[in-house]
């Protein structure tokens, strides 16, 4: 091997991985059920009141083995009808976050809880990049500021 290919190697950037919790495994909020969930997006602003019938946003909820919120990754902002959200990226932050099972978030701005077919299709596809990764999707909720839809609580996951 040439000078000049192992210049080249050498300069290609680094990859690090840190992780800074900032917070006790005991004090995190256990997530045991839909309604749990549901309450911790609004208690703690996770969707904000302002702008929940205003707009579409995509967050995750990255949890331990035993349930215990890790974070919430906020994925995307979108318009009134819809938002785009990358599988990878969900499968990054759930690798990063070393999470063991995670909870998908989106609100429609219509009011209307039911999920569309672009929902159901996107669970399945990141449902099938969970398993490749032994990460569970325990839940996916569609929500408003009045009701909410579970997909696990539908039997549909």
């Amino acid at each position: 091997m040439n000078n000049q290919i192992k210049n080249e190697i050498l300069t290609v950037c680094e990859v690090g991985i840190s992780y800074r919790p900032g917070v006790k495994p005991s004090e995190r909020p256990v997530l045991c059920s839909s309604s749990d969930i549901y309450r911790l997006l609004f208690d703690n602003r996770v969707f904000s009141p302002d702008t929940i019938e205003h707009r579409e946003f995509f967050k995750v909820l990255l949890l331990n083995r035993a349930n215990r919120l890790l974070g919430v990754l906020h994925l995307s902002e979108g318009g009134m009808n819809e938002t785009t959200v990358d599988v990878r990226h969900i499968m990054q932050g759930a690798i990063l976050a070393n999470a063991a099972g995670l909870v998908m978030c989106h609100n429609h701005p219509s009011g209307n809880c039911s999920p569309s077919k672009q929902d159901d299709f996107f669970t399945g596809q990141v449902k099938a990049a969970c398993a490749l990764f032994t990460i569970q999707l325990l839940d996916h909720l569609i929500i408003t500021p009045y009701a909410y839809y579970s997909y696990i609580d539908e039997g549909r996951l």
